[in-house]
């Protein structure tokens, strides 16, 4: 008899209650208590929620929290595929080089990251020195408090997140698939196509679907390099809390961004329905 049979459910339903409870106690509680100050008590009205709606500021900071996501999870995906790709291909020192140059970012603190890119895009930061020095531009330009910025900086901090799952993929493809398509007369680019890509899309849509969600709830990034034109939703909920102290408003756009995070599970699911683009292949 196996060890589950021997347990039973009831002993197994009693190994899963101290994390069940861990995760009562420092994750749903708070983030209940959160969702229920959005309703004013003690009539349980949706004042903070007509407020969101009556004001055309949340919507815009919606809008573009949403944006950015979408274009960072796209650049990261066109950034982090054919990286993933060469890792699975290379071999000896230099697939070790390419995976500490992946892996030593994600070891380094978001805080550190994030006034890197200060450092390189302020007024009299690297980059404008460079353009200086080389007679491209005769003034600094302004590329910090940019939408670019908080594009460029939150892509490189998500990056990682897209490169790994798209590299378990492809190390998971048997290499007697492609020598396959080869034998049958398919050339590099038409066995990638055809065999690779297909069977890379779990990858794929794991690696979009987390740096989506990650990127609609980044908070640190935008609000170092982004500065008050970039505000997005987390900023905002930040200010709620520990500024003005509306903790209902608060609680009204963490419910927001959680509806729209659940939203964007199952818009990615439907819409990167891997299964049945392999199926269908």
């Amino acid at each position: 008899m196996s060890t589950a049979g021997r347990i039973g459910r009831g002993g197994s339903a009693l190994l899963l209650a101290p994390l069940v409870l861990l995760l009562g106690v420092i994750f749903f509680y708070p983030i209940g208590r959160l969702l229920l100050g959005s309703f004013v008590a003690p009539d349980w009205s949706l004042a903070h929620y007509a407020a969101l709606a009556s004001e055309p500021l949340y919507a815009r900071i919606l809008l573009r929290t949403a944006w950015i996501a979408l274009v960072v999870t796209v650049l990261a995906l066109l950034l982090g595929y054919p990286i993933a790709y060469a890792m699975s291909r290379l071999k000896g020192w230099q697939a070790a080089l390419v995976t500490a140059c992946v892996m030593v970012p994600l070891w380094t603190s978001v805080l550190v990251r994030s006034y890197a890119w200060i450092v390189l895009l302020q007024r009299n930061g690297l980059v404008n020195t460079w353009l200086t020095n080389l007679g491209l531009i005769d003034a600094p330009l302004r590329l910090i408090y940019t939408e670019g910025a908080v594009l460029v900086a939150m892509t490189h901090v998500l990056l990682p997140f897209m490169v790994l799952p798209i590299y378990a993929s492809l190390r998971g493809i048997p290499p007697e698939l492609v020598r396959a398509a080869r034998n049958l007369g398919a050339g590099g680019l038409r066995s990638f196509w055809h065999v690779v890509l297909p069977l890379s899309l779990p990858g794929v849509s794991a690696g979009a679907l987390m740096v989506f969600i990650l990127a609609l709830g980044f908070y640190v990034t935008p609000a170092l390099v982004g500065g008050p034109r970039t505000l997005m939703i987390a900023t905002l909920i930040a200010q709620q809390v520990t500024e003005l102290l509306n903790w209902g408003l608060a609680g009204a756009l963490s419910t927001v961004l959680l509806i729209l995070t659940l939203g964007a599970i199952l818009v990615f699911r439907r819409l990167l329905g891997v299964e049945r683009i392999v199926g269908h292949g």
